[in-house]
């Protein structure tokens, strides 16, 4: 058996309404959320068709990769790994040390770091690898790999080629906004994303891009923008635009925030504003994305066995 295992990282997600409140209480790190919570939550995955298809696409997306790597002459297994729901990563790791595994390569289904979200995996995956003896190699980030910005490039000119004028549309890229205290903490987040960002736009050849973050959590603290909606109500009230491309370069998986967030809330808007919206397709099992990943494992792999 080989040595080397490979653990993908995705955020959870519930597997029926009934899951939603415990859901709701392991994000909140134990504190029960409120009656009306539960039930927004409920009413978005309603509205997306009653679950959002995140673990099937995580499961799909770690067999192609096993596939792609034993392809190229890397024997291994990929498993995957929740940070909010089952099967959680700290279920993942006593199953990968059974099957006789002494090292992984772990990696987030994140292109981009926060210490406040890609910082959270790294702990969860600690607090049980460092206490079962376990060798980790964990990837931060990821967000300047050139076959991403490739296939983030193929995805956005196709949907490009779907509107009458290609060089008038609003290319606007979106992520999941975080608080805004992440900016005292020098956090490369935000650095991160215009980087990439800039790359794919260079690929496309295009000067001009826009950038807004969308999903911010419901809290009292301030959190990064502009806002996804608000970007878009000032592209009709002081622009005029009216062919906008959404490209979240943030997300790689169908989920909650690509289904609900943007194809129901922002479309929505868009239809009663007078907007053309459309959007790339999720990365999932893109064979351009999955050899990004394949790339990534593979260095590192050849790294650790120098």
């Amino acid at each position: 058996m080989a040595e080397l295992a490979v653990l993908l990282m995705a955020y959870g997600t519930p597997s029926s309404p009934e899951d939603i409140e415990p859901y709701l209480t392991d994000i909140r790190g134990g504190h029960k959320p409120t009656l009306d919570a539960v039930e927004d939550l409920k009413r978005r995955y309603r509205r997306i068709g009653g679950r959002s298809p995140l673990l099937d696409i995580t499961r799909s997306q770690a067999s192609v990769l096993e596939q792609k790597l034993g392809a190229e002459g890397l024997q291994t297994r990929v498993y995957i790994g929740m940070k909010h729901w089952h099967p959680y990563i700290r279920e993942v790791i006593p199953q990968i040390i059974d099957d006789g595994f002494e090292r992984i390569i772990a990696l987030v289904l994140a292109p981009h770091y926060s210490q406040m979200s890609v910082g959270g995996y790294k702990q969860a995956l600690e607090a049980v690898a460092d206490s079962a003896r376990l060798d980790v190699d964990f990837v931060e980030s990821w967000y300047d790999h050139p076959l991403f910005h490739r296939a983030l490039q193929e995805q956005i000119q196709t949907v490009l080629n779907q509107f009458s004028t290609p060089a008038k549309v609003e290319l606007l890229f979106t992520a999941h906004s975080l608080p805004e205290r992440i900016l005292q903490m020098n956090d490369p987040y935000p650095i991160q994303l215009q980087s990439s960002c800039q790359s794919v736009a260079n690929l496309l050849q295009r000067e001009e891009w826009s950038f807004a973050y969308q999903s911010a959590g419901q809290t009292n603290e301030k959190w990064l923008g502009p806002d996804l909606i608000d970007f878009l109500r000032e592209l009709v009230h002081r622009r005029g635009l009216t062919d906008v491309l959404v490209v979240p370069i943030g997300f790689v998986a169908d989920h909650l925030e690509i289904l609900f967030d943007i194809d129901v809330e922002a479309q929505e808007f868009a239809r009663n504003n007078h907007i053309d919206l459309k959007r790339t397709e999720s990365m999932n099992s893109n064979p351009t994305f999955i050899s990004a990943l394949a790339d990534i494992i593979q260095k590192r792999a050849k790294r650790k066995t120098r």
